[in-house]
């Protein structure tokens, strides 16, 4: 009596087989050595030979007919081939998950009569001989084959559905079948498709329920198939690549928790993250992103520890001390602040050679790159000079400032970094703004002649790009955006080169250039009064402050040079300019006191000073928007430092107030 063997089930010669299998085995232990050789040429040479060698086998055993014989060697040579050219590229491509997809659908149709041909193979019986209970079985798969179209109807995840719950029929190829849903995993965490990954770990845990949707719930509960012994070499198994995905989840997921501000979740995730499988690179960020989340929730102390871990683990520094000079400012530790930040230019200085990657999958193929938002990115050597610039001109170092500033210009200027960008987090300014913090620290510095040279570059940089004045006054009159034309720059230009001019002990130069200042600033009309509020109202809203305070500032500068050349009624009229501009600005009106009294002008003196009493005794409210650091600076520059004696010596001789 013949024995018949159902389509789709013909296997190919034993002998075939078995070199199929040792070819795989001799190019796995080809990747291994590749991986233990100390010699970059030598290594790559050897891992892209092993790669083109299962890019061969593979084509070889997808060039017959699909066998469920065959169909374990299959599957495990895909996934070598997959993960030894993921991670050669660094990275999964779309050509990875083809390779998963055609695996998977050569693999559905032996589903079809698998159980019904081995048990006729395994007890070698004729058709007739076959049991009732082998005949019942094969109408019932039979049956299941009519839904197995609307099932790959689904796309990708359709079709793993239907492998995964059709393959409980073939035991053999369960464990490549778990190592191909590895891999799988792998590329829909590393772009994102948390829903397909969270679908397809619950199918492989028999669980297609919405009740548990965690990610680390579920990669804890998958428990891969073990391998056994005599099955075709691999070069990561399921269960290794499990552990990595466990790892990779728990970090991407804590640091998402640090950023939207769930800080208890955020430090459970990072510590289970940190207790996974984590190469030094990786063990660096989230320690650093432990700190982070530990500095935030008010816990300094060990913060610094996590960051001290950090610094030792890796040649990567630039994230933890980033984070440290963070945690040292909350502290109040400005001098420790500045040597983070100082360490941390020089990290970026330093060219780093990094360990070749494992011939595997790791965690480090699964992370996204730092969002330039994330705690954990440190920037360019250009961003991390203008933090350290900007944070000594804000303590009051003006020379370090100063000279930190001019290291940033040359840095941006000479070609080193192609284009400056600001950082990010806080916002930083753009370009010319540098050249005008530049200026206001060589100022601080004392140093007024390196202070014009730097306002002389900018000019030459922004004046090409300022309108005609006729220009002006009809963008002012269409609601023309006046970013473009960068008067506000030039303006503040202006006014520094006044004060440098002020500095050097010229009076009429200084007038000169507060003039230009005030003249360019007057025909810059703000935009919420001709446009109405404006529709993204905070940053808007400090533009027009910015600008208010910009011509309070160069008004009172010109009003203090008519009293230094004894002009004080040109003085005077600055002053009430001033404070008409600024009605709130309090130094302005000091001014202008001093200036009423000194022309012996009590009554209208006497007024003011009841105000400003009045003024002074009120609650101060904290201002709800910013000014741009070179204009912080330059308003303590013309703070009246005498306020509360100039109140006590008008207190012993004036009558009681006014009606006003």
């Amino acid at each position: 009596m013949s024995h018949q063997t159902p389509l789709g089930t013909s296997v190919p010669h034993t002998s075939c087989l078995d070199l199929w299998r040792e070819k795989n085995d001799q190019l796995v232990r080809q990747a291994k050595v590749a991986q233990d050789s100390g010699l970059s040429l030598r290594r790559q040479q050897l891992a892209q030979d092993a790669l083109e060698g299962f890019r061969g086998l593979l084509h070889s055993l997808r060039g017959l007919p699909a066998a469920v014989p065959v169909l374990p060697l299959e599957l495990t040579v895909t996934c070598n081939f997959i993960t030894l050219k993921a991670s050669l590229a660094q990275g999964f491509t779309e050509d990875q998950a083809q390779d998963i997809q055609q695996g998977l659908e050569r693999g559905v149709p032996q589903t079809r009569s698998t159980f019904v041909t081995f048990g006729l193979l395994q007890k070698e019986k004729s058709r007739d001989e076959v049991p009732t209970s082998a005949v019942c079985l094969s109408s019932t798969v039979l049956e299941t084959q009519k839904k197995l179209g609307p099932r790959l109807e689904c796309g990708l995840r359709g079709l793993w559905d239907s492998v995964l719950h059709y393959s409980t029929l073939l035991l053999e190829v369960l464990p490549a079948l778990h190592h191909l849903a590895g891999l799988q995993a792998a590329i829909w965490l590393s772009t994102d498709c948390l829903g397909d990954l969270t679908f397809l770990l619950q199918t492989l845990n028999g669980n297609q329920s919405e009740a548990s949707e965690n990610l680390l719930l579920l990669l804890k509960t998958w428990s891969p198939p073990a391998e056994e012994s005599d099955v075709p070499l691999t070069l990561q198994d399921a269960r290794g690549l499990r552990d990595i995905l466990l790892t990779a989840s728990a970090y991407r997921q804590g640091l998402q928790e640090l950023i939207t501000g769930s800080l208890p979740r955020a430090l459970s995730s990072l510590q289970e993250a940190a207790s996974g499988l984590c190469s030094r690179p990786v063990l660096v960020q989230v320690y650093t992103a432990l700190g982070t989340c530990l500095r935030k929730m008010g816990n300094p102390q060990r913060a610094l520890l996590y960051l001290a871990a950090a610094l030792k683990g890796g040649s990567t520094c630039g994230p933890p001390l980033l984070e440290a000079s963070r945690l040292y400012r909350q502290l109040g530790n400005t001098a420790a602040e500045l040597e983070s930040l100082e360490l941390l230019v020089e990290a970026l200085n330093v060219t780093h050679s990094f360990e070749a990657p494992q011939l595997l999958i790791e965690v480090e193929l699964l992370l996204p790159r730092p969002h330039p938002a994330s705690p954990l990115h440190c920037g360019t050597q250009s961003q991390a000079k203008y933090l350290l610039a900007s944070r000594c001109l804000q303590v009051g170092r003006a020379e370090d400032a100063a000279e930190h500033y001019l290291d940033l210009l040359a840095l941006v200027l000479d070609g080193s970094e192609s284009k400056f960008f600001p950082p990010p987090s806080p916002p930083g300014p753009c370009m010319p703004e540098v050249f005008l913090e530049a200026a206001a620290a060589l100022i601080q510095a004392g140093r007024a002649q390196d202070a014009l040279t730097v306002c002389e570059e900018l000019l030459s940089r922004t004046s090409s790009l300022l309108p005609k004045m006729p220009q002006l006054r009809e963008d002012a009159r269409k609601g023309t955006k006046e970013s473009p034309h960068c008067p506000s720059w030039v303006s503040a230009t202006y006014l520094l080169q006044g004060q440098a001019w002020v500095q050097l002990g010229a009076p009429k130069e200084a007038i000169s250039e507060f003039s230009r200042c005030l003249e360019l600033l007057f025909r810059t009309t703000p935009k919420d009064e001709e446009q109405g509020p404006a529709s993204n109202g905070e940053k808007e809203c400090i533009s027009d402050v910015a600008l208010q305070q910009l011509r309070a500032a160069a008004l009172i500068s010109r009003g203090l040079q008519w009293v230094t050349i004894g002009q004080d009624t040109k003085a005077l009229q600055d002053f009430l300019l001033s404070v008409q501009m600024c009605p709130g600005y309090q130094d302005a009106s000091f001014h202008l006191l001093q200036t009423l009294r000194r022309m012996d002008r009590r009554h209208e003196a006497t007024a003011l000073w009841w105000r400003l009493k009045a003024q002074t005794e009120l609650p101060q409210e904290n201002a709800a928007w910013s000014l741009p650091l070179y204009l912080e600076t330059y308003l303590d520059w013309i703070h009246s430092p005498d306020r509360e004696t100039l109140l006590e010596e008008f207190q012993t001789s004036l009558p009681e107030p006014p009606d006003l």
